[in-house]
């Protein structure tokens, strides 16, 4: 096992931004887990595992401790029954371009996100109607606290929207080495999600391949590809997690931006149902309603041309110009709608305290 000493991560995001980690060393096995934990131990250093870096932020001033870059390989059908078993380095979008090729439905309407297996179970990652925590059935993670490699179900997961017990009530505790997915063998896709409907209304058996093309063509018209040449793509995905509240928050809502002249009073907010009768807004809409259009700059950071919930890096960026933005949007939707915007990324090395 190769230990590195003060490497920019800045590479290793999709944003594009951050300091030099401390100590930094890929895992291609599971085995020399182990191996690099003691050496942080060892030194009292903080450890931070790293996928394909799709969905983090990290402070200009890096981070102090041993950064493990998980590479673990492999893809494996262990049955006939759909379950697939994919290494924590896997890029997940190759797993899901497998899937599709083997005709396994579950995960064909999340093509195109940027990142690894290894990121899906924490965040729990979803778009166009399907999350990853429906399909997966296990995940095989090393215990820091106890130093072994154990298997939690999909129960012991406890995925919700964007959230799992890996990034909750035990954050830190897990590092992802394994994920198990139980997939539909020749599924039908499911094209409920609005943009997918119109895509589909006139073909009411899409194949897999299909609807996979659909969304990545959708993807990219977003900005939400990563794309060379394309500076819409230098971000960290969505920036924002879709604001979930009660209904009577929601008329709260609704009229105090009415008051505001922000709609008129025969408009609506748009939203969505979400479980347990409350309602899912939709942070972008409420991004460009509180004055913040796409394309909008603020020095090398902005907004995507394509999509309000991205943040970009312009070129030549500071993870503090990105944190800024973030944090100008957060205040405006507050003031005008008294909604608390959640980053989606993982921010190192900032006080998130007040994030969510």
């Amino acid at each position: 096992m190769l230990i590195l000493e003060n490497v920019s991560l800045a590479p290793f995001t999709t944003l594009g931004v951050g300091g030099p980690a401390r100590f930094f060393t890929a895992i291609s096995d599971e085995n020399h887990i182990a191996e690099a934990l003691s050496f942080a131990r060892a030194r009292a250093l903080p450890v931070f595992t790293l996928g394909g870096g799709s969905n983090l932020v990290i402070s200009d001033a890096g981070f102090p401790g041993l950064v493990l870059k998980i590479e673990i390989p492999g893809i494996r059908q262990l049955d006939t029954d759909g379950r697939v078993a994919v290494g924590a380095g896997v890029e997940w979008d190759v797993f899901v371009k497998y899937c599709v090729n083997h005709n396994l439905e579950g995960v064909e309407a999340l093509s195109g996100i940027p990142g690894t297996t290894g990121g899906a179970p924490v965040q729990n990652i979803g778009a166009y109607g399907q999350e990853a925590g429906e399909t997966i059935i296990a995940v095989r993670a090393w215990d820091t606290r106890s130093d072994t490699i154990i298997e939690l179900s999909r129960a012991e997961c406890e995925f919700a929207y964007r959230r799992s017990v890996f990034n909750t009530s035990r954050a830190g505790r897990y590092i992802v080495l394994q994920t198990e997915f139980l997939l539909q063998p020749y599924g039908q896709p499911r094209v409920q999600y609005a943009e997918l409907h119109k895509r589909f209304a006139t073909d009411l058996n899409p194949t897999l391949s299909e609807v996979r093309g659909a969304v990545m063509d959708i993807r990219k018209s977003k900005g939400m590809l990563v794309t060379d040449g394309d500076p819409d793509s230098r971000s960290a995905g969505s920036f924002f997690r879709n604001p979930v509240v009660s209904r009577d928050e929601y008329a709260t809502m609704e009229q105090k931006a009415r008051d505001r002249g922000i709609v008129a009073s025969s408009e609506t907010i748009p939203c969505f149902d979400a479980p347990e009768g409350k309602i899912k807004l939709a942070a972008a809409w409420l991004i460009e309603h509180s004055g913040f259009s796409k394309g909008y700059t603020h020095g090398r950071a902005g907004i995507s041309t394509k999509h309000a919930l991205a943040l970009i890096n312009r070129g030549g960026a500071q993870a503090s110009e990105i944190v800024n933005l973030m944090e100008l949007i957060r205040e405006r939707v507050m003031e005008s709608f008294g909604v608390a915007l959640h980053p989606e990324p993982v921010l190192i090395g900032f006080e998130t305290s007040s994030y969510g």
